[in-house]
């Protein structure tokens, strides 16, 4: 039995495996939303505390934060990032095992993007990576305007959790378009199972087995999401899984450190 027919078979064998460093293979979570009191994410430093501890057990110890950056809805910027980045590791300094913290943003693509791409303050990975999403409800015209635009500033574009975007589950094609302009796609955890939908859940398995995803973020908001990712990592051999893909977070290690306190070009 293939790795694709167990996720609709027997899950008997699949939920014994332990969530304990299940995810260690991919190092570095590059999309969450763990920065306290900035955006839909953790309110609170305890609440971060919290969800780095969950992530914690499921191997994780590097984490490269990613708020909102949506007009009118979280007005973020490097320097609001910046100073949740500092309360965060302010607040962590006591545990017992530190996990990294990185700054960036995921960077909704509206008005305010062009402007931060004109004035070149946009909130990038480590790496020279910068994710940017779109609306659940309606594409964005500018999507390929915006990766070309990225790319001259000299970043690498990742759109977020492509897999969500209702609008392209009868247009597969798109993904494949979006690949060929250069822009990465990365996988939200989540998706793989029904949380967002069966709908989602079905073209996440489809672009896996296509061999189609670059990274795997949690994309965690909040203990409900940590509640699902640790049923999800219980229940799905998700390291197997991925094996179709290239899945490039354990090379994001390569550009932790020096990195950590620059989140745009000067």
């Amino acid at each position: 039995m293939g790795i694709f027919s167990k996720l609709f078979g027997n899950k008997t064998q699949d939920s014994k495996i332990k969530v304990v460093g299940a995810l260690a293979f991919l190092e570095v979570d590059m999309h969450n939303h763990i920065l306290p009191g900035i955006d839909d994410g953790s309110q609170s430093i305890e609440q971060s505390i919290d969800l780095l501890k969950g992530l914690g057990r499921m191997g994780f110890e590097k984490f490269i934060c990613t708020p909102h950056i949506m007009e009118g809805v979280h007005p973020n910027s490097i320097q609001t990032i910046e100073d949740a980045k500092a309360k965060l590791v302010n607040g962590i300094k006591h545990l017992p095992n530190i996990p990294e913290i990185y700054p960036a943003a995921e960077h909704m693509i509206d008005d305010g993007i062009a402007r931060l791409i004109d004035t070149n303050e946009l909130c990038v990975m480590p790496g020279g990576y910068v994710l940017i999403e779109m609306s659940y409800l309606q594409e964005s015209k500018a999507l390929f305007q915006t990766i070309l635009d990225i790319q001259n500033l000299g970043y690498q574009p990742i759109l977020a959790h492509p897999e969500r975007y209702n609008y392209y589950h009868y247009n597969f094609n798109m993904y494949k378009q979006i690949k060929d302009a250069g822009c990465m796609l990365q996988l939200n955890l989540l998706s793989i199972s029904r949380y967002y939908g069966v709908e989602v859940k079905s073209a996440a398995l489809t672009m896996i087995k296509s061999g189609m995803y670059d990274f795997v973020g949690t994309d965690l908001h909040h203990n409900r999401h940590l509640v699902a990712l640790e049923e999800i990592v219980a229940k799905y051999p998700i390291r197997d899984l991925l094996k179709t893909c290239n899945i490039l977070n354990p090379t994001l290690q390569d550009h932790l450190g020096s990195n950590e306190n620059v989140i745009a070009a000067g």
